[in-house]
């Protein structure tokens, strides 16, 4: 199963061909920069230097949020159109879940952050044990102050993965909550753990077309809570 990924949720961009578990090849960029710029240039690139095409893949794959609300729209609007071009079947990846794969070596509690401002993060906590992952919380917007208590209750070592990582991680520690951080070079949501969760999704079905594919933002953007605010007034 070949499957091509996008993840466009936060700063950075990036993309992966996977087969059958195995990442083929996989392209990233931090230059702040936006992604309508840069993602399919590294598209093409990874494309070109394993000799495959678009028509070549089993799947289309993208982090469908939370994250950026910019972000998100570019990636899905990019699976959406290499999927309906070359009619293939596509899966949309919580951006928090293909994260927690980067460490799900790290036995213990993974917490998944990415800054949400306001003191929130969008946060999901998993269950890492010998190289698997058990969810234990959905996707959700989180207040770092209830985010504490939280783990406050829980005995395991807890690693904190995601953008919002030194955030998340600066609060625990003045709360008096003991966290470690990712390794540096797995700290970021990166399109080779969307390839590999997005093969977990397709084995068991959870494919859909491009039409169904959409974003998750947990919350309204910025623009529809400010046309609610002025509507209320």
């Amino acid at each position: 199963m070949k499957i091509l990924a996008l993840e466009t949720s936060a700063k950075a961009v990036s993309a992966a061909v996977s087969e059958d578990g195995k990442i083929l090849a996989s392209g990233y960029q931090d230059t702040g920069l936006t992604h309508s710029r840069t993602l399919m240039p590294i598209v093409e690139h990874i494309l070109k230097n394993t000799d495959l095409t678009v028509a070549d893949m089993d799947i289309i794959a993208a982090a469908v949020g939370p994250g950026s609300f910019t972000g998100i729209r570019i990636g899905v609007a990019a699976a959406k159109g290499l999927a309906c071009a070359a009619q293939k079947p596509v899966v949309g990846v919580s951006t928090l879940a293909a994260m927690a794969r980067n460490v799900a070596f790290a036995d213990g509690l993974v917490v998944c952050a990415m800054d949400a401002r306001r003191q929130q993060v969008y946060n999901a906590l998993f269950e890492a044990k010998d190289g698997r992952l058990t969810r234990l919380t959905e996707d959700r917007a989180i207040s770092l102050a209830d985010l504490a208590e939280e783990l406050k209750a829980s005995p395991l070592p807890r690693t904190i993965v995601g953008d919002g990582s030194q955030l998340c991680f600066r609060y625990m520690e003045d709360a008096g909550v003991p966290c470690r951080l990712a390794p540096p070079h797995l700290v970021m949501q990166n399109a080779m753990s969307v390839a590999l969760a997005a093969e977990e999704e397709a084995l068991v079905g959870r494919l859909t077309d491009a039409q169904g594919l959409l974003p998750v933002y947990l919350r309204p953007p910025q623009a529809v809570r400010l046309r609610e605010r002025v509507q209320k007034d």
